[in-house]
């Protein structure tokens, strides 16, 4: 009688992907479509990143929606059911991550409550090390990291020694926590807004710092969602300069002037600055619910005084101020760090480096979760290439290593921290269209 051989072990994932939220699932869906062999860590118990209000890495509050519209914002392999409204709620956003995970056979692939603790580059076929909290490390032949720009909040540096409640906008979940407080917001993203309407419907009184002047849009426009009239308008190739104009007209009538509500004057054009899109912000302004300030000179044991001189008594303090783009588990120089950012081709591709690659960092104007995907969908596509025919991919190679693509179509985004990830949307899309389209070729 003949035994049959133990059956081979199995052979390791080629790839780690760091993160299991809308990024981490564009990499790994494309990687395995490719039949390149991947595995997600995901420090968390569940995956869908900052958009798990449940989670400790989630960044939504209880009634955060999206401020891009659905048919700018999906997979375009994966469309969201047009029966849900145009801007998703979280919970939404959410289930559709897990149905995008389920119908593309990614929860197999995805290790839950494995932090990433370190990444280092070795020498060999594998040369990448990833080493897990709890001392246990595995060995691939590339990462992509898509861990997100979300996690590590930064905090204005405001001398003086509040007593108060004192948290950043990562820490607030719900209006519960606002109920019959003072409650002072520093910031004027998009964060910073939503938490300030929560706060005029449920704290004693909301004030708003802002240091500059920024353009608002409305959610809608006629019944529209304000980025698909965008989107109209740079397909018609509508100039710059005349988008502006329509985007300021349409603000003032539909909205007013920022001015006119006690906001100081936007001190940039339209789209040189992530745009603000609420269109209850103002609302609460006139009805006196929210007050704005300009900037915080320094906090008091019970307040805050401001650069004109104003005190003002609060109970909580909100830092809704951003997020530092920092990635704590590889050293800077393996992601080509120049003045605190990683300088890749497009925001995701090393120029010299073919097995390290970076999903969903950047700030479009519009939705993110399409254009990380191309993101992958070029990376998947050029591995392929590369192991097959490296003579069809040589021009890419090329293309990373002098990265002179314009990021924002002629706009010049303020210099700020808050910018330096920023992309126009319609543009950045068709650069990677056009790559995709080649490698394809």
């Amino acid at each position: 009688m003949s035994l049959s051989p133990p059956p081979s072990p199995p052979t390791p994932p080629r790839y780690a992907v760091i993160g299991a939220g809308p990024s981490g699932l564009s990499a790994l869906r494309n990687l395995l479509g490719a039949d390149i062999s991947a595995v997600a860590f995901e420090a968390a118990a569940d995956l869908g990143g900052v958009w798990n209000y449940a989670s400790p890495s989630g960044r939504v509050a209880l009634n955060t929606h999206l401020i891009s519209s659905q048919r700018l914002t999906e997979f375009a392999d994966f469309p969201l059911d047009r029966e849900l409204p145009p801007y998703l709620h979280h919970s939404q956003a959410l289930t559709y991550f897990r149905d995008y995970a389920r119908h593309f056979g990614l929860l197999p692939h995805i290790r839950y409550g494995q932090a990433v603790s370190q990444v280092e580059r070795r020498e060999g076929s594998r040369p990448w090390r990833v080493w897990l909290h709890g001392g246990e490390c595995h060995d691939f032949e590339g990462v992509v990291v898509a861990s997100g720009h979300h996690q590590i909040p930064q905090w204005p540096e405001i001398p003086g020694k509040f007593e108060g409640e004192w948290l950043h906008s990562a820490q607030y979940k719900c209006p519960a926590q606002l109920h019959d407080r003072r409650v002072l917001i520093i910031g004027a993203g998009n964060s910073a807004c939503d938490i300030a309407v929560d706060a005029a419907q449920h704290a004693r009184h909301c004030w708003l710092s802002w240091r500059r002047g920024y353009h608002f849009l409305p959610k809608f426009i006629r019944g529209i969602p304000a980025d698909v009239w965008g989107e109209w308008l740079l397909r018609w190739r509508v100039p710059l300069g005349i988008r502006r104009l329509i985007s300021q007209s349409i603000s003032r009538i539909a909205l007013g002037t920022p001015a006119s509500f006690g906001f100081p004057p936007p001190d940039h054009r339209p789209w040189e600055c992530h745009p603000l899109v609420n269109s209850q912000l103002l609302y609460q302004v006139g009805h006196g619910h929210i007050t704005p300030c300009g900037p915080v000179r320094e906090f008091t044991a019970t307040g805050v005084v401001f650069a004109n001189g104003q005190e003002l008594p609060v109970d909580m303090v909100i830092c809704a101020t951003g997020y530092q783009a920092v990635f704590p588990f590889i050293e800077p120089a393996r992601l080509n760090m120049r003045d605190g950012l990683p300088r890749l081709y497009l925001h995701a591709f090393h120029p010299t480096d073919d097995s390290l690659y970076m999903a969903g960092m950047i700030q479009p104007d519009s939705g993110q979760w399409g254009l990380t995907d191309l993101q992958m969908k070029i990376m998947a596509r050029y591995l392929q290439l590369r192991d097959q025919a490296p003579r069809r991919v040589a021009w890419f190679a090329d293309l990373k290593i002098r990265n002179l693509s314009d990021l924002g179509n002629g706009i010049r985004y303020l210099d700020t921290p808050r910018h330096r990830l920023e992309v126009e949307h319609f543009s950045y899309r068709r650069t990677l269209t056009k790559i995709l389209d080649r490698l394809h070729g």
